[in-house]
């Protein structure tokens, strides 16, 4: 009688290890669940004692069993650039590192190509309360109109003298404050962490020669006051059409030229229609990636400890990248027969738009130039 009982809780025992490990795993059917038949037990004698019996958190490392117990999610990720861009493989890398660092239990479902519609349109898909879309890619001058008073500053043409200059910024305590800006202010979104694609350069339908070419054209931008105020400091006629709708209208006639960083240019395959390029790098291309304040309140500890690690390791990937790739990618446009123009003296484009940087930034003039100062 003893020997049977013995068999007996033991027996339970095992079905509730079977039990626990299924729980875990949680998409094992039904039929693994059933314990062993008793016949292919251990005798009861040589059995080894319950407390002998290996530990569950053998079964997976620590980190596997923690993020299996928590929710699984799918954050939809909007990117208006291809995937082999600068910024499409931030958000790649980024994308890998939050599904490795959460265990699985986070999805990062990323939409490139504009296919989620521009930047604009992203935003006010985020901030509509709709939850299509959780997290974005989105350049710094697109949060102005959306609790982005700061970020403004990033956009403002020749601030940053080299790419050394931004990423001291990105660096400085100074950074967080503007990333969490628009959640203080109770827009609805925060950001997450800043990469850069490259500095900005204005391309043409027709030949350019220099600043004085600009004179005249209608030249593409974005709904941004910055941009449009640099444009008609240029002499030129600021004209707003949306990213996805650029290729058309270049080619159609609506735009003359436009401005985008190089690896953008090519991989929009924009010299094909306006095959004439000056670098005057009025901008660097600063950019937020920014989630939505509900989809991160949604998210457990555990969770949004992986999305910050995951966002330090993409931020650094893409300064590591930025330069190495639009250098080649100059190098490719170049090769290919684009009209690539040198600018050897920017004083002029700096004198066109000191409107436009006086009136952007004169109601944060000592935070601007607490960014002026990070100068290498």
């Amino acid at each position: 009688m003893k020997m049977k009982k013995i068999a007996s809780i033991l027996l339970s025992a095992g079905l509730v290890l079977s039990m626990t490990a299924c729980g875990l795993q949680g998409a094992a059917p039904a039929a693994d669940t059933a314990p062993a038949p008793a016949e292919e037990a251990a005798p009861a004698e040589e059995a080894a004692p319950a407390e002998e019996a290996a530990p569950a958190e053998e079964a997976a490392p620590a980190e596997e069993t923690a993020a299996s117990a928590d929710p699984a999610v799918t954050l939809v990720m909007a990117e208006v650039n291809p995937l082999d861009t600068i910024v499409g493989q931030m958000d790649s890398k980024f994308k890998e590192e939050v599904e490795a660092r959460s265990g699985g239990s986070i999805t990062i479902d990323l939409q490139a190509s504009g296919v989620l519609g521009s930047e604009n349109d992203v935003l006010d898909a985020m901030l509509g309360g709709a939850g299509t879309i959780q997290i974005s890619r989105i350049s710094a001058f697109a949060l102005t109109n959306y609790g982005g008073h700061k970020s403004k500053l990033l956009s403002i043409p020749y601030t940053f003298v080299n790419r050394e200059h931004y990423w001291n910024f990105v660096h400085s305590d100074l950074a967080k404050e503007f990333l969490e800006e628009p959640s203080e202010s109770g827009s609805g979104i925060r950001g997450l962490f800043y990469g850069e694609e490259g500095f900005r350069h204005f391309f043409t339908v027709n030949p350019i020669t220099g600043i004085e070419d600009l004179k005249g054209m209608k030249i593409r931008v974005s709904n941004d006051p910055v941009m449009t105020g640099m444009v008609e400091g240029l002499g030129a006629s600021p004209t707003v059409v949306d990213f996805g709708e650029l290729y058309s209208a270049l080619s159609s006639g609506v735009v003359d030229a436009a401005e985008q960083p190089v690896a953008n240019y090519q991989s929009n395959a924009f010299n094909e229609v306006a095959n004439n390029m000056i670098l005057d790098g009025h901008t660097l291309g600063a950019i937020q990636v920014v989630i939505t304040d509900d989809a991160w309140n949604s998210l457990t500890e555990a969770q949004q400890q992986a999305i910050t690690e995951a966002s330090q390791v993409a931020s650094d990937f893409c300064h590591d990248l930025s330069e190495e790739k639009e250098n080649a990618v100059l190098q490719e446009l170049k090769d290919s027969g684009c009209n690539i123009v040198e600018v050897t003296d920017k004083t002029p484009w700096q004198e066109a738009c000191k409107a436009v940087i006086e009136e952007n930034t004169s109601d944060q003039a000592d935070l601007y130039q607490q960014l002026l100062d990070m100068a290498p």
